[in-house]
């Protein structure tokens, strides 16, 4: 057995709130969680809200301030949000990160906002890699006849329950009891990490002109969008 199999490493789900779908979108809300662990935080974004995004996930900026369902929360400014995040990571011991479709989009935003702030390298000091659960999803229940990945359904349909999807905070934890009932094991894990450095070179390398890191933000919307098309339903 190799290491990994061995001495698997903590886990730690997490999930961005934004702006929007676009590739310059801001996060409004980075959510992780751990076991009891939990980290919930909010930044008012320095790019409008899309309407969408504002309808679907309850959150508004008014003269600086935002609100969540009309409700004003406390916030942090970005780079000390990112911060708060790299020291929650560190507390659990370089854990593997874990989230819905995060591979196409929110790997993406959260690896640029690090750029901004040069705090990538002390990010990646304190993780062992990602894990998509889209893809893993699809890998393990290829053969349920399972038409939709999204999270709602496979909550829904694995667990039997619904919740309040597109806040943070609930999509981490509703993604922590989805994880443990879908089982994977610790090779099936191993066969899915990734990392920053490795989205960035399959960028640079899928397609010419170096647009396919652009494709790659892009295409969270448009699977979301031909999904939700056949449900009569709208996502972000």
């Amino acid at each position: 057995m190799d290491s990994f199999s061995l001495h698997p490493p903590s886990t730690v789900f997490f999930d961005l709130e934004t702006t929007g779908l676009d590739a310059s979108c801001d996060i409004v809300q980075l959510a992780a969680v751990s076991g009891g662990h939990t980290l919930n935080l909010f930044m008012v974004p320095r790019r409008p809200m899309q309407p969408g995004a504002s309808r679907i996930t309850g959150f508004s900026v008014r003269r600086q301030r935002l609100f969540l369902h009309h409700r004003p929360v406390l916030t942090s400014s970005l780079r000390e949000a990112l911060v708060s995040f790299i020291t929650f990571l560190r507390m659990l011991g370089r854990p593997l990160l874990v989230g819905h479709n995060i591979r196409r989009f929110d790997c993406h935003v959260l690896a640029r906002a690090l750029d901004e702030f040069s705090l990538r390298s002390d990010f990646q000091k304190e993780v062992s890699g990602f894990v998509d659960t889209l893809p893993l999803a699809r890998h393990l229940l290829k053969d349920s006849g399972l038409q939709s990945f999204k999270q709602e359904n496979l909550v829904k349909t694995l667990l039997g329950v619904s919740y309040a999807a597109h806040n943070a905070l609930e999509d981490v934890q509703a993604l922590q009891k989805l994880y443990w009932a879908l089982k994977p094991t610790a090779n099936q894990i191993h066969q899915h990490i990734f990392t920053l450095d490795s989205l960035a070179t399959a960028a640079v390398n899928q397609a010419p002109g170096r647009q396919s890191g652009l494709c790659e933000r892009f295409s969270k919307a448009l699977d979301i969008a031909r999904e939700e098309r056949a449900e009569e339903r709208l996502d972000v």
